[in-house]
C-alpha cells in the first residue's frame, strides 16, 4: 500500500476540508475552505446550510490536494461532519427545502412544548440524546407543523452527510452515527423508534437504510468524480457524525473516557452497556450510537472554554492569540491551588429568563486576574471531575485514565490541574486530526485493506503527554472534601 491513501471529506461548522490519510495514519494532503450558514430566504433570523456552496468547496480542496499525491492511488473516500442537521429530498435527491442548521433558532419552542406530543423523560430513555433544540426530531416536528406538504410529497428525509453521499453514489442512505444524534432513534431496539414518530406526526417511510460505519455504500459516480478530481468508482464509505470518529482516532478502547475540550467540553465514553432510564436525571446527559455495532457513547457536556474566553475578555480586554493566553497561564500559574480563597461559580449562560448564575466569591484588595482566571480553571476542572461521577453512573466503568483532545488539550497548566483534580493520568495525544484519523481507519478496512478498523488504528503510532497527578493533588484534594 506504499504511497496509497484514502480521502475524507470533512465538513465542519467553520471549515470544509478535504484530506489524505495514509495507512500509518500519517496526513498526506490536505486543503481548507471557510464554512458558514447563510440566512434563510424566508426569514433572515433563521440559519440554514448552503448545500451547493459546500459541495464546490468539497470539490476545489480535493482537487487541490490532488497535486500533492504523486503516483499514490486514492483507495476510497468518506464524508464526516456534525450530526442532526439535514433536508427533505424528492425522488431525485433535490432539496425540498432548505438543510436547517444546528444554529437556527425556530426548533427551540417546539423543545419547549414537546411535551404535548410525548413526555421528554421517555424521550431521552428511548433516544438517549438530550433535550437540545437542534435536534433532529424537532426540525421535522417544525416542518410538520409548518410545511405538511412538503413531508408528504418528501421521499426522503437526508442527513447531511448522505446528502452528500447521494451526489456522490446516487444511493439514498442513512448513517447509522447520524441516526444516533436524532433523538428520534431506540438505541435498545437498534432502529428509529416507532412510537416517538408517531407521536411527533413523522412517517417512517422517510428514513432510508442504515449503513453502518465502514460500510461500503457505493461507487464515486463519474460526474461527481470528475468535479472531485478523482477517479470514477472508487468506492464511497460510510462514515457520518465526526463526534464518534474522533472517540476511535484517540485511540480510546471501551471504557476509556474521552474529553473533548473546546468552548464546551463534551466527555464520551464507549461502553456496551449503559443506563439510559439513568439520563434524565442529568441535565446535559446524552447518548448516541458509537461508530462499532454493540457500543455505546453515553456524554456529558458543559461550558467550558467559553467561560475562559469571557474570563480573558473581561481581564485581559484587546488582547488575543498565543501570546495573552501564555500570559494568562503564567499569571495562573503563581497562584496556589485555592486561589487564596477566591472561588468561581461557571454557570454563565442565561436561563430562561435571560439571567446567569455565575459568580465569583472571596474576592479581596490582594486578588489579582490570575486569581480570577485560575479560579475559573479551577471551578471548571471540578465541574470535571463532577460529571466524570455522571458518566461512570451511567456508562457503568471505573476508569483508569482520561483522554483530553481538542483547543483545549494545549493548556498544560489546566491539564496538570485535570490530572490532579481526578487523581488520574491525563492523556493528550499528539495527532490533531482525530475526527479524520477515525474516519479513514473506516474507509481502509471498507475497501479492504485492513481486516477491521481496529486492525487498521494498530498501524497508527500514537504518540501523546501524560500528565499524572502532581504534588498538588493532595490541596486540590483538600479543597474538594470543602466543597
Amino acid at each position: 500500500m506504499n504511497g496509497d491513501v484514502v480521502i475524507v471529506l470533512d465538513c465542519g461548522a467553520t471549515n470544509i476540508r478535504a484530506i489524505a490519510v495514509d495507512p500509518s495514519g500519517r496526513v498526506r494532503a490536505k486543503k481548507a475552505l471557510p464554512n458558514a450558514t447563510i440566512p434563510d430566504a424566508e426569514n433572515p433570523a433563521w440559519h440554514v446550510w448552503p448545500l451547493e456552496a459546500i459541495l464546490r468547496a468539497f470539490a476545489e480542496c480535493c482537487r487541490a490536494i490532488g497535486a500533492e499525491l504523486g503516483e499514490g492511488r486514492v483507495l476510497g473516500l468518506a464524508v464526516t461532519t456534525f450530526g442532526v442537521d439535514g433536508a427533505l429530498v424528492d425522488a431525485e435527491g433535490g432539496l425540498l427545502c432548505p438543510i436547517i442548521s444546528w444554529k437556527c433558532p425556530r426548533t427551540a419552542p417546539v423543545m419547549e412544548s414537546i411535551g404535548r406530543r410525548i413526555d421528554p423523560a421517555l424521550l431521552q430513555v428511548i433516544s438517549g440524546v438530550g433535550a437540545f433544540s437542534f435536534n433532529t426530531l424537532y426540525k421535522l416536528v417544525w416542518l410538520a407543523e409548518n410545511r405538511p406538504a412538503l413531508l408528504e410529497r418528501a421521499h426522503a428525509w437526508l442527513f447531511i452527510s448522505s446528502l452528500i453521499n447521494h451526489r456522490l453514489t446516487g444511493r439514498f442512505t442513512t448513517d447509522a452515527t447520524m441516526a444516533g444524534t436524532s433523538q428520534m432513534f431506540d438505541l435498545g431496539a437498534g432502529t428509529f423508534s416507532q412510537r416517538i414518530l408517531d407521536a411527533a406526526g413523522v412517517p417512517a417511510r422517510l428514513f432510508p437504510p442504515l449503513v453502518a460505519a465502514g460500510e461500503v455504500i457505493g461507487p464515486l459516480l463519474p460526474e461527481a468524480a470528475a468535479r472531485l478530481g478523482l477517479p470514477a468508482g472508487i468506492p464511497v464509505v460510510s462514515a457520518g457524525h465526526d463526534t464518534q470518529f474522533a472517540l476511535f482516532g484517540s485511540g480510546a478502547g471501551t471504557l476509556q473516557p474521552v474529553l473533548s475540550s473546546g468552548t464546551w467540553e463534551i466527555m464520551m465514553v464507549r461502553t456496551p452497556q449503559v443506563l439510559t432510564d439513568r439520563l434524565p436525571a442529568f441535565p446535559g446527559s446524552t447518548c448516541e450510537l458509537d461508530s462499532r455495532p454493540g457500543l455505546f457513547d453515553p456524554g456529558v457536556q458543559w461550558l467550558a472554554a467559553g467561560v475562559l474566553e469571557w474570563v480573558r475578555g473581561v481581564c485581559w480586554p484587546g488582547g488575543a492569540g498565543a501570546p495573552v493566553y501564555q500570559e494568562m497561564i503564567e499569571a495562573a500559574r503563581v497562584v496556589p491551588p485555592g486561589c487564596d480563597g477566591v472561588r468561581m461559580t461557571p454557570d454563565l449562560l442565561a436561563d430562561a429568563d435571560g439571567a446567569g448564575h455565575g459568580a465569583w466569591h472571596g474576592l479581596s484588595l490582594d486578588a489579582g486576574r490570575g486569581h480570577l482566571y485560575r479560579a475559573a480553571l479551577e471551578a471548571l476542572a471540578f465541574r470535571l471531575a463532577q460529571r466524570l461521577e455522571v458518566l461512570k453512573e451511567i456508562g457503568r466503568f471505573t476508569p483508569t485514565d482520561l483522554i483530553v483532545v481538542g483547543g483545549g488539550s494545549k493548556n498544560a497548566l489546566w491539564n496538570q490541574m485535570k490530572a490532579d483534580v481526578l487523581g488520574l493520568p491525563i492523556e493528550v495525544p499528539a495527532e490533531s486530526e482525530t475526527t479524520v484519523l477515525g474516519a479513514s481507519r473506516f474507509v481502509f478496512a471498507g475497501v479492504g485493506a485492513f481486516a477491521s478498523p481496529e486492525a487498521a488504528r494498530q498501524a497508527v503510532a500514537y504518540r501523546s503527554e501524560r500528565y499524572e497527578p502532581g504534588e498538588q493533588a493532595a490541596a486540590y484534594r483538600a479543597l474538594a472534601k470543602e466543597k
